[in-house]
């Protein structure tokens, strides 16, 4: 079984890591999310996913707070869903006074919604959070080339860190090329396909043939393919399960079969459609 000493990190472009694998915790009931976020927590985990728009920012700050993990130890990112300059800062302000924190290591734009036309200067406002000291990276989510190239065009600073859906299903190959040619980190939300991938026969024989799941095998392709996985769960099983994936490797034939799944499939909206 992995533990926290086990997690690997990924190298971010502005000289800090995160680890490769993360505890999400979109749709996590608030009144559930201190209980799973300190079972994710005491089986290992130590970066944690959240979002103003998931109203359950609360209870993982209670879970933070009755880990008793040192918090340089803990990677903790959220996310900003409105835009502009003032709700941006007051977006900021809610989610810093729900987790606890007196500095967070991660933002993120959570949508660009480009029919509203405000994320560059939601990206801006980002930029004066950073010089304030008590936010550490700023990243952006559902972010496509062209979102990405307008901010890094107008500001000159590229994001540490894009999170789009992706799994086997949807591998966002064009998303994923803009982003390693930018020194940007892709992360994965939705990285099982809703579960899905749990009944695949080709992931089913790959995780099969290192005494693993099919799940299992998913999360492997994510984490060797330098892809930065946030799986969630209510169940503390399969919690555990998702993060024991660090004590066995994909062949290179293994990884190409898996490639070979991609659908153009999305479980979600288009960013395009998120305004």
């Amino acid at each position: 079984m992995s533990t926290a000493a086990d997690l690997p990190r990924i190298d971010l472009n502005d000289g800090t890591s995160m680890p490769l694998i993360g505890f999400g915790v979109f749709q996590v009931p608030a009144d559930e999310t201190a209980r799973i976020v300190g079972e994710a927590l005491s089986l290992g985990y130590r970066s944690i996913d959240t979002a103003w728009g998931y109203f359950n920012e609360e209870g993982v700050g209670r879970a933070i707070a009755e880990s008793g993990i040192p918090r340089d130890e803990l990677h903790i990112t959220t996310k900003v869903w409105r835009q502009g300059r003032e709700d941006t800062i007051e977006s900021f302000e809610s989610s810093m006074e729900k987790l606890g924190l007196d500095r967070l290591d991660l933002l993120l734009i959570h949508w660009p919604a480009p029919k509203n036309d405000r994320y560059l200067e939601t990206w801006e406002t980002f930029l004066e959070l950073r010089s304030s000291g008590r936010l550490t990276s700023v990243g952006v989510s559902n972010f496509q080339p062209e979102h990405l190239g307008r901010i890094i065009e107008a500001t000159g600073v590229i994001p540490v860190l894009n999170q789009v859906e992706l799994h086997p299903y949807f591998q966002q190959h064009q998303v994923r090329d803009f982003d390693d040619l930018h020194g940007i980190v892709t992360e994965a939300w939705s990285p099982i396909a809703r579960g899905k991938v749990a009944d695949d026969p080709v992931l089913t024989e790959i995780g099969a043939a290192h005494g693993k799941n099919a799940v299992q095998a998913t999360l492997r392709w994510q984490i060797q393919s330098g892809i930065v996985t946030i799986p969630k769960s209510d169940h503390v099983e399969r919690i555990a399960s998702n993060f024991d994936v660090f004590d066995f490797e994909l062949t290179d034939d293994e990884m190409a079969r898996i490639a070979t799944l991609d659908r153009d499939e999305r479980m979600g909206p288009h960013p395009d459609d998120m305004n």
